[in-house]
């Protein structure tokens, strides 16, 4: 009986702490706002937080990637040489991609910013010969264009030249500049 008595007194006892006062003055806050103002500003910061952070990448630009993009772009515009000789319209028109990718890749950004209106004014004047058909053009463009981006040759090296690459990542793997020395 006194178990029953000890256990009625104990959910008398919790039901009177966790009910409403009799006072009806109501409690205000710090923030004095309503439900509906509250549940908007959870929400808000809810959203935000899900948010992702804004990209803030550079272009990820360095001496690695200009090199990269004048290696893969120059090559493919330096092996146009006997195409130019040859008065070939289409295989330059072919790799159109290449010119335009080569002046974004090997000089960007603001500092570049004169060689690479240069280029491409090259590379305008070497389609202006396309489009006319003139061969004489499109040599003197040609050559125009590769003295003022300073475009190697890009020419096959040997093992015993020197070892052109170090790993299967290298972006010269597979090309004819992809030469290593092996024991």
């Amino acid at each position: 009986m006194k178990f029953v008595a000890v256990v009625s007194a104990a959910l008398i006892a919790s039901a009177s702490a966790f009910a409403p006062s009799a006072t009806s003055e109501r409690a205000s806050t710090a923030l004095n706002m309503d439900r509906r103002a509250a549940m908007a500003g959870i929400a808000a910061a809810a959203g935000a937080a899900a948010m992702p952070g804004m990209a803030l990448a550079d272009g990820a630009v360095s001496a690695a990637t200009i090199q990269r993009a004048k290696f893969q772009y120059g090559s493919r515009i330096a092996a146009l040489k006997d195409a130019v000789s040859k008065g070939d319209f289409g295989a330059v028109a072919a790799e159109k991609n290449a010119f335009i990718l080569y002046n974004s890749g090997a000089f960007p950004g603001t500092k570049n910013k004169d060689k690479k209106a240069a280029a491409i004014q090259g590379t305008n004047a070497i389609f202006a010969a396309i489009r006319s058909k003139d061969a004489g053009a499109l040599k003197t463009a040609y050559a125009a264009y590769t003295k003022t981006v300073e475009l190697s040759d890009y020419a096959a090296i040997s093992a015993d030249q020197g070892q052109g690459y170090s790993s299967d990542y290298d972006y010269r793997v597979k090309t004819s500049q992809a030469a290593i020395w092996v024991r």
